[in-house]
């Protein structure tokens, strides 16, 4: 089965190089590309792509707002930002529109397919550093910890590889372990966190731990 991929940004340059990645990875299929999110929103929501790449800063409305309407309209796509920019504020505003998955743009060829393979299995793919600066942000929030929390001495393992920016498919070498298997322990992970992100949940586990 092919992972349907649309991709909305306004450089010409970045999104061919980015469709041809996707075009000639075996699984994948690019199948639209837009400039901005005027032109995208109507036809994305006749398309109904398993994944969009959305840049942040497009001409006109912005990517986050542009998630933030279609979301409610297309649950079953997942949008991930592909953008130049870190700032954890930018990061919360776009999970909080709907977003789950930021990546920057100097994101190579093979973490961006892998990323898509993630979000496409239920994940939360987000660039390293970016992960890194969401868990030092929500570090001073201190959320607490009840006992329904527990992981399981595996889910603890996959957690802390969560928490060292580590992809699923990096896990998977490192544990031995099938992709299936890895992405059923992060999604239990999210239940027993009460948490909907990657980003969310290395934040509490870094709570949990440091208390």
């Amino acid at each position: 089965m092919l992972i349907r991929t649309s991709i909305v940004d306004d450089d010409a340059v970045s999104r061919g190089l980015w469709a041809d990645w996707i075009n000639q990875a075996p699984g994948f299929s690019c199948i639209s590309e837009y400039g901005d999110a005027e032109q995208a929103e109507e036809p994305l929501l006749l398309e109904c792509p398993d994944v969009v790449l959305m840049d942040i800063n497009l001409p006109g409305r912005s990517g986050i707002e542009c998630v933030r309407r279609l979301k409610p309209q297309a649950p079953k796509t997942q949008f991930v930002m592909l953008t130049a920019y870190g700032d954890p504020d930018f990061v919360f505003e776009a999970l909080a529109a709907g977003a789950t998955g930021y990546l920057l743009k100097r994101t190579n060829r093979a973490v961006l397919l892998e990323a898509l393979r993630e979000v496409h299995a239920g994940g939360s793919p987000m660039t390293s550093i970016v992960a890194r600066q969401v868990v030092q942000f929500l570090q001073q929030s201190r959320a607490p910890i009840t006992q329904a929390d527990r992981l399981s001495d595996r889910e603890h393992e996959i957690l802390q590889l969560l928490g060292r920016g580590r992809q699923n498919k990096e896990i998977v070498d490192q544990l031995k372990i099938s992709p299936s298997t890895v992405a059923t322990h992060i999604r239990r992970i999210y239940e027993k966190l009460h948490v909907h992100s990657r980003a969310e949940a290395v934040g509490k586990f870094t709570t949990m731990v440091s208390r």
